[in-house]
């Protein structure tokens, strides 16, 4: 597996991570656990060594099955999680207090089993407590050495340069396929270049959709968060095949599948972008690595985005509910 660096933080990382959060949370019902390590150790012995979880994703109980998983291979990984939600549960609001950051991060230590968080992301911007608070807090945890490197999701760009004079942001984690492309122009992409922070997009697969394997028949269960997205909608997904139609039209002539196509779109986007899909499955698992040794072309590259231009997207990415929490 080939390597990457996420901006300037000298953080090197598997050019393709593992993300986690699928295993236990937002798809339905949970993995069985034995399962879930087996499949996160089976993902660092073919080269992953980037791994993501979050309090909020059980809570806890995602956190506690990676720190099982990787707890034999700890020093040959590095492993990002986050905190940002009232009691971990997203449906209770934000709570980034900074007593309230330092006890996540000394709860997520005992579920990891490890002595040092490598990468502690704020989940979602909390509009109550001023950023230099949170940056503050996480620098705080930083100079005590359980934490090493600093992360925000989807925060709006001045919170961005905000938290980051108070403490160098190593990474920012936004959503970004070829079905959501907003960072492109909302200036996500170009301040990252700027700072010389990392990009880490999460559902880089848009939720599984560009993987071909759902269609507007596909039946979501109640549990599956993707059931109460716009994007999921029944005409929304066959609206949306023409992206899908597109994918599968260049992995014919690639030798590859649309999964792999649309990773290997993701990095070659920037040198310092490592998407991470999540899987439940090891097939599924050695399709998307096997991203990493697709080549696309600056052809290639041409024809994906004239023709994706030229497809709109129908949907919006996520509820109403949930988009508030962004940007901000």
């Amino acid at each position: 597996m080939q390597k990457r660096t996420l901006g300037r933080s000298g953080l090197e990382v598997s050019a393709i991570g593992l993300g986690c959060m699928g295993l236990s949370y937002g798809y339905g019902p949970a993995t069985d656990r034995k399962d879930a390590i087996a499949l996160i150790r089976a993902a660092h012995d073919r080269g992953v060594t980037f791994f993501d979880t979050a309090e909020a994703y059980g809570p806890g109980v995602n956190e506690e099955v990676v720190g099982e998983a990787l707890q034999p291979i700890r020093d040959h990984v590095v492993i990002a999680t986050k905190f940002g939600f009232a009691d971990g549960v997203p449906a209770k609001g934000m709570d980034s207090r900074p007593e309230r950051i330092r006890q996540v991060a000394d709860e997520a230590l005992k579920r990891l089993r490890i002595d040092r968080i490598d990468l502690f992301y704020q989940h979602r911007v909390d509009p109550d407590i001023p950023m230099e608070e949170v940056a503050g807090a996480v620098k705080a945890l930083i100079e005590a050495g359980k934490v090493r490197h600093f992360g925000l999701s989807e925060p709006s760009l001045e919170s961005l340069r905000r938290a980051h004079s108070v403490q160098p942001v190593a990474v920012l984690q936004n959503e970004y396929s070829l079905w959501t492309r907003d960072v492109e122009t909302n200036g996500a992409l170009a301040l990252c270049e700027e700072l010389g922070i990392g990009f880490v997009p999460f559902s880089p697969l848009g939720a599984g959709f560009l993987t071909g394997k759902i269609d507007s028949a596909t039946e979501l269960a109640p549990t599956d968060f993707r059931s109460m997205s716009p994007r999921f909608a029944a005409d929304a997904r066959a609206a949306n095949m023409a992206l899908v139609d597109l994918l599968k039209r260049i992995a014919a002539e690639k030798q590859a599948t649309p999964a792999q196509i649309a990773l290997a779109w993701l990095l070659a986007q920037r040198p310092w972008i490592v998407p991470i899909p999540g899987t439940t499955k090891l097939h599924r698992l050695e399709e998307n690595l096997g991203a990493a040794d697709v080549v696309l072309s600056p052809e290639d590259l041409e024809t994906i985005d004239a023709a994706a231009s030229a497809i709109p997207i129908e949907g919006a990415r996520l509820p109403d509910a949930v988009l508030a929490q962004t940007g901000r």
